[in-house]
């Protein structure tokens, strides 16, 4: 069950990373995205992070639900 729990978090932390980037990167023409190597370091580490800190958030979700005692 927690590894349920910990890869629909890192996927709905990656969903939401994707959401953060096309709102953050919105004024950015294709071109920028593609030639800019700082930008997809910066911008794919923010990614990744969102989606880590997704899958610890719902880690700590399981631990809360399941493993707290009464």
């Amino acid at each position: 069950m927690v590894y349920l729990f910990g890869i629909g978090g890192f996927v709905g932390g990656f969903f939401l990373g994707q959401l953060l980037l096309s709102f953050l990167l919105r004024h950015k023409t294709r071109e920028e995205l593609l030639s800019d190597k700082a930008l997809k370091w910066k911008y794919g580490t923010l990614n990744w992070l969102v989606a880590a800190m997704g899958c610890a958030s719902a880690l700590m979700l399981h631990e809360r639900l399941f493993l707290a005692g009464p």
